[in-house]
């Protein structure tokens, strides 16, 4: 069996990118670890969610336990940064915050849990963090070079499949699905092209414990969000994949081959025997 270190920047990051595979990895016995940068306190607060004296940090890290525990994640570690805000404001630069952290400081931390874990494999995000969020970014770079200190043999970068993206898009727009407005003006640059992903893993039979786990990040993801509120045809076809681009050791797609489609990993666990 394997130990996988999934590194995320905010608690329902893990839900949406990779849910349906850290589900399941853990239910083929692979040993399942998060890494959370912040803790995502910089979010969107609805009406009357928050208890009173409650942060919007506690509420976060309360949905990220019970997130974890739906998919089967055995250990949960903060790097204990503050979350940097969406791109182009001033908290990216705040003291402390993720984004303006050095990444010779930050990578050994995440190298440290490495270590302890005897990680197989490292996923990351893609190097604009899939839509360009300082924090995403940030985990790429970072997980990086914590990956060359801790000596980990595989790294996989997770991503969108931006060809899909497009169609969805498209299709949902065709049939009046209300699209969220950042996302459609990001489209065109959501994600990686088709032609540079390596890895596509159908996660449809982890879905139901993908959706819980969005549920329980009930403080970002609502149910009339556009997570949530589409119909189980469209969420199956939207959220039933999860793609990935494995740059260590290098892959080059060899033209016209078939993407990887196994559970991710299940070919690259023997790539250290236990």
């Amino acid at each position: 069996m394997a130990t996988v270190l999934f590194f995320h920047a905010h608690p329902d990051d893990e839900a949406i990118a990779t849910g349906g595979t850290m589900a399941g990895l853990s239910e083929a016995g692979h040993r399942v670890v998060l890494v959370t940068a912040t803790r995502g306190e910089l979010g969107e607060i609805p009406d009357d969610l928050v208890d009173k004296g409650e942060s919007l940090a506690d509420r976060r890290k309360a949905e990220l336990t019970e997130a974890c525990r739906i998919l089967g994640v055995g250990r949960q570690v903060y790097l204990d940064y503050l979350d940097s805000g969406m791109a182009g404001e001033a908290s990216n630069d705040r003291p402390g915050a993720f984004a303006a952290a050095s990444v010779e400081e930050a990578a050994p931390a995440l190298a440290e849990v490495l270590v302890e874990e005897d990680a197989d494999v490292l996923v990351i995000y893609d190097e604009h963090g899939g839509y360009g969020h300082p924090d995403h970014i940030q985990v790429h770079r970072v997980g990086i070079r914590a990956a060359e200190l801790a000596a980990t043999p595989v790294v996989y970068m997770a991503t969108m499949n931006r060809d899909f993206v497009q169609e969805v898009f498209a299709e949902a727009a065709a049939s009046d699905q209300e699209l969220p407005e950042p996302a459609v003006e990001g489209a065109d640059t959501m994600g990686e092209p088709e032609r540079r992903l390596t890895t596509e893993v159908d996660v449809h039979r982890w879905l139901e414990q993908k959706r819980r786990a969005m549920r329980a990040h009930a403080s970002q993801i609502s149910e009339t969000s556009f997570f949530l509120s589409m119909p189980d045809d469209m969420f199956a076809k939207v959220w039933g994949r999860e793609w990935y681009i494995r740059i260590r050791p290098p892959w080059t797609l060899p033209a016209g081959s078939p993407r990887e489609s196994a559970l991710l990993l299940d070919a690259e666990v023997g790539v250290r025997t236990r």
